[in-house]
């Protein structure tokens, strides 16, 4: 366990929750619009300044009653093994736990939500299922994927789907693919009974340090148009929302 970054206050990574955000190294994809290269490429997480386990639990013993959650993003926190040790002496610390995922392990996902070691999930989805490997960069077990889009389906945690919408790789006519797919995963997995809100966020690309240099140099597309989409697929969840 690698933990390349702590932010100590975050008011929007954790809905509803004052948090602290920690950044976990390593990462299965290679997403090129990806802002987090020091989490993802081997040679730049051997650089980056480490936090160790001591020290960050001694940060959360300090901001008991301060703060209420903790979110778990990466690179991709998954790889851990250890991840649902990690995230059971937070829990333990007293306070809750948000998991940022790619979805390419369900079977941990799965087992740290009937473990109870999880309050909150995002995943990334990061592409129609045609796009999948040109998006993420590398070749993609899409059974995966969809197993994990199962999994939250089930409603037995609280989560969202979310998609950064980067100029050059989506538009509008692939968002519209990605609720169709997970509309009908969750017709497939017979998940109707579930109780959580169906939600999906759009993410507007904003041009930064990205893992292929050339993203960064990209326009990012019109509010109006990520606001267009957003009305379009609304009527596949219980909510959708643009974050521009």
């Amino acid at each position: 366990m690698i933990i390349g970054g702590l932010e100590k206050l975050t008011l929007i990574d954790f809905p509803g929750k004052l948090a602290c955000t920690v950044f976990l190294a390593g990462c299965n994809f290679r997403c090129p619009f990806c802002y987090s290269s020091e989490l993802v490429l081997p040679e730049k997480i051997k650089k980056q300044p480490r936090i160790s386990e001591e020290d960050f639990f001694k940060f959360l013993e300090e901001r008991k009653n301060l703060l209420e959650g903790c979110v778990l993003l990466g690179g991709e926190p998954t790889l851990n093994r250890d991840l649902p040790e990690f995230a059971k002496k937070i829990k333990s610390s007293g306070y809750q736990v948000k998991l940022d995922t790619n979805g390419s392990n369900p079977e941990m996902l799965q087992q740290m939500i009937d473990d109870g070691l999880i309050d909150y999930v995002s995943m990334d989805i990061k592409a129609p299922k045609e796009k999948y490997d040109l998006v993420a960069g590398v070749k993609v077990d899409l059974g995966a994927i969809e197993k994990s889009i199962a999994v939250l389906e089930k409603g037995k945690v609280d989560y969202e789907f979310r998609t950064t919408v980067v100029p050059g790789l989506l538009a509008k006519e692939d968002i519209v693919e990605i609720a169709k797919w997970i509309s009908g995963v969750k017709e497939k997995s017979g998940n109707k009974g579930s109780t959580q809100k169906r939600k999906y966020y759009l993410q507007n690309f904003k041009p930064t340090k990205t893992l292929d240099p050339k993203f960064e140099n990209i326009q990012s597309y019109p509010d109006e148009y990520i606001l267009e989409i957003t009305k379009e697929v609304s009527p596949f969840f219980d909510e959708c929302k643009a974050r521009l």
